[in-house]
């Protein structure tokens, strides 16, 4: 019998050295990355969500990578459609796919299969967003906490896309959006899939590394990339690619509504609750599947230790 293709999977928050950790085993290994990454996608947006630059890019084939504008919406459907042609085609070529980033949705839906959801209603939608302008999308999450409580809990409160869609969902069918989730059709990969989770012992480390990463990005421009996409005048904040953790408060900044200090303690706030909202799904995935290789990225060694896996 002849033993499936692999697939190496690396995931885990943001801050912890995944990218650094993928191209170390893409000089041992013959791989092609995959990135899994929701913000990654757009152009135009590289700074922010710390896109590896031209020589990095030059150095491993890397997919999914500067694929939409940023007006553009992107879904998990598309992430699967398009990550599983990635898949084939690089194991066709004898290389092997090493899928790398912290868009926890994205690995769920491709390794475990989407649920049959109901489609968008327009109708709905331009009722929730009406509701939304009288009372706030802050309590249209508390609404949603009451419906769905685990849907509350994983979706932002300054989320309106995903909090529409969650209220839009049960609206349309009766059924919240987690009893959908529950009821997947599970439609497992057919290969042999290795997935690597980088979780530090030390929140204190992590938390350390993010600030220093964040002030990095300001060093380096991200005021100044954000403001070119302000200046384009068909974004704005209810565009996913502008809700992205620190795009969000550049934003805001820009229009006026918060001093720079103010900026830069929110979008770090965002980015530290951005870490804990991925952890929080990577124990609730090892809870219910137990198929993850739990790896501290602070401690010594990381490499040899990874390749002990693979």
């Amino acid at each position: 019998m002849v033993s499936p293709a692999r697939v190496l999977c690396i995931m885990g928050p943001t801050g912890v050295g995944k990218t650094d950790l993928a191209l170390e085993i893409a000089q041992s290994l013959p791989c092609q990355i995959i990135s899994v990454d929701s913000a990654m996608i757009y152009r135009g947006m590289s700074i922010g969500t710390a896109k590896p630059d031209a020589k990095t890019l030059a150095q491993v084939p890397h997919h999914l990578i500067d694929i939409c504008d940023p007006t553009e919406r992107y879904s998990a459907v598309q992430f699967c459609q398009a990550a599983t042609n990635h898949i084939k085609n690089i194991i066709a070529s004898g290389d092997t796919p090493l899928l790398v980033g912290g868009t926890m949705l994205y690995f769920q839906a491709l390794q475990k299969g989407l649920s049959p959801v109901p489609p968008s209603n327009a109708e709905i939608r331009a009722q929730l967003s009406a509701d939304a302008q009288v009372h706030g999308w802050e309590a249209l999450h508390r609404r949603l906490s009451q419906i769905d409580p685990q849907a509350g809990a994983r979706i932002h409160p300054n989320d309106p896309q995903r909090i529409q869609r969650a209220l839009e969902v049960y609206l349309i069918g009766g059924k919240t959006l987690s009893q959908y989730w529950e009821s997947t059709q599970k439609v497992p990969l057919a290969y042999d899939i290795v997935n690597i989770v980088l979780i530090p012992q030390d929140r204190a480390v992590l938390h350390q590394r993010i600030e220093q990463r964040l002030q990095s990005m300001f060093a380096i421009g991200f005021i100044d990339e954000v403001e070119q996409l302000y200046r384009q005048g068909d974004l704005n904040l209810t565009c996913p690619s502008i809700r992205t953790v620190g795009y969000r408060q550049i934003w805001q900044y820009l229009m006026g509504e918060c001093s720079k200090q103010e900026m830069s303690d929110k979008a770090m706030y965002a980015t530290r609750q951005l870490a804990k909202r991925q952890l929080t799904w990577l124990r609730k995935w090892q809870r219910h599947y137990a198929d993850l290789h739990m790896i501290d990225p602070f401690s010594k060694n990381l490499l040899a230790r990874t390749m002990t896996l693979l």
